[in-house]
């Protein structure tokens, strides 16, 4: 494999470069692009390039600089965005034939926002179709490689924006997460992923899966600039009612190196048996750095969160056939049939031909749990046991800053491993909770001698400070060893 001679530099160090004149936008957008097209040969990390736009608004950008315009916070910074977020007059799939000619005529809140702090969206990542899917081999444009080993997935289902950032196509990359679709990606090719409280960033112009479950997420592989880009996105949002007003997230938070005093619970159901013996290694070194940080650490019981799964897996598919129902080939989606066989079969067909196995398999499992007679036993049920897992959280969140899992069970799968659904809805035990309950989670990189692992922490809601500040402990505490570029990419 040919090594990449590329420089690759942190979202704060191409921003200070830009805003101080060192470097223009157009160069670190044309080196950026130019890695992209060559990590695209070997991972299949995007599904639309966009070049000629990206270096357009470079160059917007130098003139206005030039011009002595103050230099915006992401003056100049190539960032990735995940194909279920809507970017105006570009094309936005979300890994689907059904969408596959879709150009949106408006900009999600967040890319618009992070285009308005003088970020630059060099191109859209690839994903598990609709985001369904937690290895990214469920997409109609092809598989994800994991840039660690290129024969295994790198997670799913914003596998391609965690690829960009692993193999160091862009500092930042965002994501969308309703069980874990950041964060267990992050874990599976060694870069930090975080998903904010439920509402501190617009789901305005996301396709959406599940809506009480989505929020967008970022992979970076700094805290620093993790909080960068949340502080350019966070606020409310008059397109979106569910958006919040959330405290500020300063760039400082994610440079502390001291937890004295930091109450860390250790989830005891979901940090022993049924995790791979890499991942226990790999949670024993992070407990063990956070308490030479000054941190204390001990277990926490949380009974009903092994049920987290299951709740999710009926919660999730319930709501994806519901948001999914538009896309029927009459309004929205491609048509397949002729007018003349009627609305019925062209609907039935056209959902048959244009959506994969993963997103039919969802939308008949939510059809079911929704259906009369299986309501109450299904989905109300579900329902029930969501509250009580978040009612287990907040009592321990009475006890502890910060809740503290693997972010998955195992590394990275082989592509093709995973056939069963089932093993792969169970591989999102750790990452559910944080959208069943609406909290704050974040998954750092562990300290592992083979392929990266994760830990994941979780935050009460709005206090993702929290989050910023142990990552960005650990971080400092590592120094160079964190979060580092997949090695044939260095």
């Amino acid at each position: 494999m040919a090594r990449y001679a590329a420089r690759v530099t942190l979202a704060c160090d191409i921003a200070e470069a830009v805003g101080s004149g060192r470097e223009r936008a157009e160069t670190v957008v044309r080196r950026a692009l130019s890695r992209a097209d060559r990590v695209q040969r070997e991972t299949n990390a995007f599904i639309t390039l966009c070049g000629e736009a990206a270096l357009a608004r470079a160059r917007a950008l130098d003139a206005r600089l030039a011009a002595g315009e103050a230099p915006p916070p992401l003056a100049g910074v190539p960032v990735a965005v995940k194909d279920n977020l809507c970017t105006r007059g570009v094309r936005t799939t979300a890994g689907s034939r059904s969408l596959e000619h879709f150009v949106p005529p408006f900009d999600a809140t967040v890319v618009a926002r992070l285009e308005a702090a003088g970020a630059v969206v060099i191109g859209k990542t690839n994903l598990d179709e609709f985001g369904m899917g937690s290895t990214n081999e469920h997409s109609a444009f092809g598989p994800v490689r994991n840039p660690w080993d290129l024969e295994r997935v790198p997670g799913g289902s914003s596998g391609g924006s965690a690829v960009a950032v692993a193999a160091g196509v862009v500092p930042l990359a965002l994501g969308t997460d309703t069980g874990g679709s950041v964060r267990q990606p992050a874990s599976f090719t060694g870069v930090l992923g975080f998903k904010p409280t439920y509402g501190v960033l617009s789901r305005s112009g996301v396709i959406a899966f599940a809506s009480s479950l989505d929020q967008v997420g970022v992979f970076g592989r700094s805290a620093r600039d993790l909080a960068l880009a949340l502080t350019a996105m966070a606020g409310p949002d008059p397109l979106d009612a569910t958006s919040l007003e959330a405290p500020p997230l300063s760039a400082d938070l994610g440079t502390g190196t001291e937890l004295s005093g930091l109450r860390v619970g250790l989830i005891k159901e979901l940090s022993g048996a049924g995790n791979s013996p890499e991942v226990r290694e790999a949670l024993g070194r992070t407990t063990a750095a956070l308490r030479d940080l000054g941190a204390e650490v001990s277990e926490v019981s949380l009974p009903h969160a092994p049920y987290g799964t299951a709740a999710y897996y009926i919660v999730a598919p319930a709501e994806a056939s519901s948001n999914l129902a538009r896309f029927d080939g009459m309004v929205y989606s491609r048509r397949v049939g002729e007018s003349r066989l009627g609305q019925g079969e062209v609907m039935r067909r056209s959902r048959g031909a244009l959506f994969g196995p993963e997103v039919r398999r969802r939308i008949l499992v939510g059809t079911y749990a929704l259906s009369a007679g299986y309501y109450e036993a299904f989905y109300g049920k579900a329902l029930k046991v969501r509250r009580l897992i978040a009612d287990e959280v907040r009592r321990a969140f009475g006890r502890f800053d910060l809740l503290l899992t693997p972010t998955a069970p195992s590394p990275a799968y082989r592509l093709g491993e995973v056939a069963d659904p089932l093993r792969m809805y169970l591989g999102d035990v750790d990452t559910v909770l944080a959208n069943l309950v609406g909290c704050g989670a974040v998954s750092v990189p562990a300290p592992t001698p083979g392929l990266p692992c994760g830990v994941q922490f979780l935050a009460p809601p709005l206090e993702d400070a929290r989050l910023l500040r142990v990552a960005g402990a650990l971080e400092a505490a590592a120094a160079g060893a964190f979060a580092p570029l997949a090695p044939a990419y260095r």
